[in-house]
């Protein structure tokens, strides 16, 4: 199937990208044998490049640039935090309404960096699956705006709130995942790139690009009854 584009123009081209769809190759995923980068080089038939990051297991909105200057620029864009983010995950928990994480996170030497993210509970949900000495189950759908890039910034924010992202190996809930692979047969991380919103760094307008939910995360929402956000 063709990846999905979003938007395109002369200068920058976005993707919805597919949960479990490395950006490019890497030396930690060996296994991998399709990459976004390659794929929509294919798909376009011209040179493209990733001028930020999402996840493997992240689904969403992910942004290329055409041409080298444009590369530099969007990728001073995201270093200066001057993009904007919104993000959809399904998390453990009853969550609050609003609440802000202000929580600095440390980089692979030890440096520790600002990190700032603002959430909103849309929707939640009780579930008649028993678990551990609990009952039921409890989730919530919320929507995160990290105003800092930092590595994993959300895994690691939720995980540090004590509502994981569901599906998140390294920083989530071992025991709610192997419920959702057992139970649901889902085992992918519920965390959706939803939109950018940015200054065009060749025309100056303001473009906003928003991504429609993969399917398993949609499964999920139906799963959850919730309606789409």
């Amino acid at each position: 199937m063709p990846l999905e584009i979003l938007f395109r123009d002369e200068h920058l081209v976005a993707i919805n990208k597919p949960h479990g769809l490395l950006v490019h190759r890497s030396n930690i995923a060996r296994d991998a044998e399709e990459f976004a980068l390659q794929l929509l080089k294919n798909q376009i038939g011209q040179w493209v490049n990733p001028v930020h990051r999402l996840d493997r297991k992240t689904g969403g909105v992910l942004l290329f640039a055409l041409d080298k200057e444009t590369e530099k620029a969007m990728q001073q864009q995201f270093a200066e935090n001057k993009v904007q983010k919104k993000y959809l995950a399904i998390v453990r928990g009853h969550t609050p309404d609003f609440e802000e994480i202000d929580y600095p996170l440390r980089k692979e030497n030890g440096t520790l960096q600002d990190a700032f993210t603002a959430y909103t509970t849309l929707q939640r949900a009780e579930l008649d699956v028993p678990l551990g000495v609990h009952l039921t189950s409890r989730y919530s759908l919320v929507e995160a705006k990290p105003t800092t890039g930092r590595m994993h910034q959300l895994r690691k924010h939720f995980s540090h709130i004590f509502h994981p992202i569901i599906g998140d190996r390294t920083h989530g809930c071992n025991k709610q995942n192997r419920l959702f692979k057992a139970e649901f047969e889902m085992d992918t991380m519920l965390l959706h790139a939803s939109q950018l919103s940015f200054q065009h760094p060749v025309t100056g307008m303001q473009v906003q690009i928003k991504a429609n939910l993969q399917p398993e995360f949609l499964r999920m929402m139906k799963l959850m009854n919730w309606q789409q956000a």
